[in-house]
């Protein structure tokens, strides 16, 4: 039987860190309102001159160079964003081209909110465990700094950008054991981003107006996030929970054989109820929600890669993702790393 093996990992956080201090200074907040509600410090913001394109090429180079393989080798490319440069050409282009791989290569990119990186993730492995590729890069890359309204204190400090990477590669030993992804569309209006229809000449497109001026005067001729926290929160963990145990049963796996709980970064409280409902001490889950904030498709990504450099996660150890973002969506992976 072929698998999709994990064999290298990477992330990439923009340089300025803008902690709980700065957004007291902009909205009617505190620290210890915002870590006590979420448990973020601090989070990553994207220069002006960074991209969803950039981020994404230098989560790539760190898993390349961990991997020891060269890009001309991938044969396959996603990206999961929500914040692209262009409508298209894809992100993915943009990376393969940044890479300078001329070879053939699939690139195209997966807008699934928060779930994007499992929703690519399981995309990569199905072509992987047909035998239609060998190697694929999966990136979620995000600025959604760009996407908040600043002066929106339930929602402005929840959020941060980064990118994170990961590549397969087909072999004979287990990797990705199974993949669950799910959406409900009848859930929209509880996590949005508003103002951005097509065709809508009151919006303006984010990249053409530079919103990541982060003095913009707020108007309505900007998009930003819309959420119904508690509505999200009660869904997500019930949902989320629901489908992990599923997950288990199918390979006849407990929650004691599962070595990481690695979860979308959201906000402490809805990791800590997950990991709760599902009997997961949080000696086993990797958090980087107090220095990454919700970086949304990339949250995992990163959060493997923190894990892995700093030596927790082993080769041979189970993995459990899990995600849930706007749509809504949510999905999770289990992988034997």
């Amino acid at each position: 039987m072929i698998y999709s093996k994990i064999i290298g990992t990477g992330g990439y956080l923009p340089p300025m860190v803008f902690t709980n201090a700065d957004w007291e200074k902009r909205v009617d907040t505190s620290d210890a309102w915002i870590v006590e509600r979420t448990g973020i410090h601090s989070r990553h913001i994207a220069s002006e001159a960074e991209t969803a394109s950039s981020m994404a090429v230098n989560a790539a180079l760190s898993a390349l160079a961990q991997a020891g393989i060269e890009a001309a080798t991938l044969q396959m490319i996603i990206v999961a964003t929500g914040t692209p440069e262009f409508v298209f050409p894809a992100t993915a282009c943009l990376v393969q081209k940044k890479l300078g791989i001329t070879t053939d290569c699939i690139a195209f990119d997966v807008q699934a909110a928060c779930t994007g990186f499992i929703y690519a993730l399981s995309i990569a492995d199905q072509y992987i465990k047909s035998g239609t590729i060998q190697r694929a890069l999966i990136i979620g890359s995000e600025l959604m700094s760009r996407l908040i309204d600043w002066s929106d204190r339930n929602t402005c400090v929840l959020f941060g950008d980064g990118a994170g990477a990961v590549i397969l590669e087909a072999s004979n030993e287990p990797g990705i054991l199974s993949t669950e992804l799910y959406s409900q569309g009848s859930f929209d209006e509880l996590l949005t981003i508003e103002n951005m229809q097509m065709g809508d000449h009151t919006s303006t497109n984010p990249q053409l107006t530079q919103v990541q001026n982060h003095n913009r005067p707020l108007d309505q001729m900007y998009p930003f996030i819309k959420m119904q926290g508690q509505k999200v929160f009660k869904i997500a963990v019930t949902k989320l929970g629901e489908m992990v145990q599923k997950s288990l049963q199918k390979h006849q796996l407990s929650v004691q054989d599962i070595d990481w709980f690695i979860p979308h970064q959201a906000n402490i409280r809805i990791i800590k109820a997950t990991a709760d409902k599902l009997g997961i001490p949080m000696e086993r889950v990797v958090c980087t929600v107090a220095t990454h904030s919700n970086t949304s498709s990339a949250s995992i990504p990163l959060a493997l890669d923190v894990a892995v450099r700093e030596g927790r996660i082993q080769r041979g150890q189970r993995l459990l993702f899990e995600a849930f973002g706007g749509g809504l969506t949510w999905g999770s992976a289990l992988v034997k790393y």
